[in-house]
């Protein structure tokens, strides 16, 4: 018998699925509570995606280095709620918005210093995470 890969694993997608509606329930309450406006840089989005890369930088450290993760924690919590709570597509889209109503230099701001901050993120994450459990604090 053929073995089946984990990510076509029932429970690892129902772990995903559920993770990935409630972050996208996140992220779009999120959105609500802090509405993008037309032509102006699009603060909500930078936040999550930030914030949603932070997260990512931590749990990598935890599930791969600190402590042995149950199987379903990474896709639960990885692709799943991160995964739905960050939004690449959204991104995408403002950055389109904001050159089509002439906000170009806000729109290659937003591009840069997103992918700078999130990358940033991920690395500030990953180094605190690892510092916390040096000492012990974790």
């Amino acid at each position: 018998m053929a073995s089946r890969l984990p990510a076509l694993d029932p429970a690892v997608l129902a772990a995903i699925s559920v993770g990935g509606g409630l972050g996208a329930t996140a992220r779009f309450g999120f959105a609500y509570w802090w509405p993008v406006l037309p032509g102006r840089f699009p603060w909500s989005t930078f936040t999550v995606n930030v914030l949603g890369c932070f997260a990512i930088g931590v749990l990598m450290v935890a599930v791969t280095e600190l402590w042995e993760a149950p199987t379903l924690v990474r896709p639960f919590l990885g692709i799943g709620v991160l995964g739905g709570f960050t939004t690449f597509s959204t991104y995408s889209l403002e950055i389109r918005r904001l050159v089509g109503t002439g906000a170009t230099g806000t729109a290659v701001a937003y591009l840069g210093l997103s992918v700078l901050a999130a990358l940033g993120a991920v690395a500030l994450a990953m180094i605190a995470t690892r510092w916390v459990a040096r000492r012990g604090l974790a």
